[in-house]
């Protein structure tokens, strides 16, 4: 059952402020969750006490953050809520200074790395045949792409989620995928890889899924290690002196 909205009171906040406030207590107060639609813009001018410019401004904040979805002729939604807008500014900013590109992308690769390394015992301990599978069927598949192509970067992206999937934490693989989305963006900025780190790299991923299959956390762990070795030492040899 929706509640009503509580019309904005004046106040020193500025006034889109103030409705893009009161849209997002609206969706939690109505445990609104991703796709469910909202009340017209009519509707929520009136209830907001707000002119459809705030409105129209609040709603395009919202959106840009992923937390709402506007549907050309279909209405206003709750957005997917990922993290598409975190992905932008650490690319940018990954980007935006020559001199800061490297050291962001090592701080990109440690993040990921602490993820996966740091979870190795929770990742093996949850893994079941079924996932193992998929895993093999995933590293088969980086091992038919060519190296650097679309295909191989999409299936490197499906490999990492994968193994974030067993731990049941939605957070945990978001961040895990908007880690790698900025990665995949910063790291051409480093040059191309070379055949043997392309082989390093492949060796790894398929280091990972025999480990996962033997329930071995130690040899899992140093797998991932293995995996992130090659682009650590791209951004040392990329990095100032």
């Amino acid at each position: 059952m929706r509640t009503d909205i509580k019309p904005v009171r004046p106040d020193r906040t500025p006034l889109r402020q103030a409705v893009t406030d009161r849209i997002k207590t609206y969706i939690i107060d109505n445990r609104l969750r991703p796709g469910d639609s909202l009340p017209t813009e009519a509707e929520l001018c009136e209830a907001l006490n707000a002119s459809r410019s705030s409105l129209r401004e609040a709603v395009k904040t919202l959106a840009a953050l992923d937390i709402v979805e506007v549907r050309h002729g279909s209405g206003t939604f709750v957005g997917r809520l990922s993290l598409s807008s975190l992905v932008e500014s650490l690319a940018f900013r990954g980007l935006l200074s020559p001199g800061d590109d490297v050291r962001a992308l090592l701080d990109l690769v440690e993040v990921r790395q602490l993820f996966e390394e740091g979870m190795a015992g929770r990742i093996i301990e949850r893994l079941d045949e079924a996932h193992v599978a998929s895993l093999e069927r995933a590293a088969s598949e980086l091992e038919r792409c060519a190296p650097g192509s679309a295909p191989q970067i999409e299936a490197d992206r499906h490999f990492h989620r994968l193994l974030m999937e067993p731990l049941g934490n939605h957070l945990v693989s978001q961040l895990t995928t908007a880690f790698w989305d900025v990665h995949a963006i910063v790291a051409p900025y480093l040059g191309m890889s070379s055949p043997r780190e392309d082989a390093e790299a492949m060796a790894a991923h398929r280091a990972m899924v025999e480990a996962a299959r033997r329930r071995d956390v130690d040899a899992f762990a140093a797998a991932v290690v293995q995996h992130y070795a090659p682009v650590r030492r791209r951004i040392a040899a990329a990095g100032p002196g």
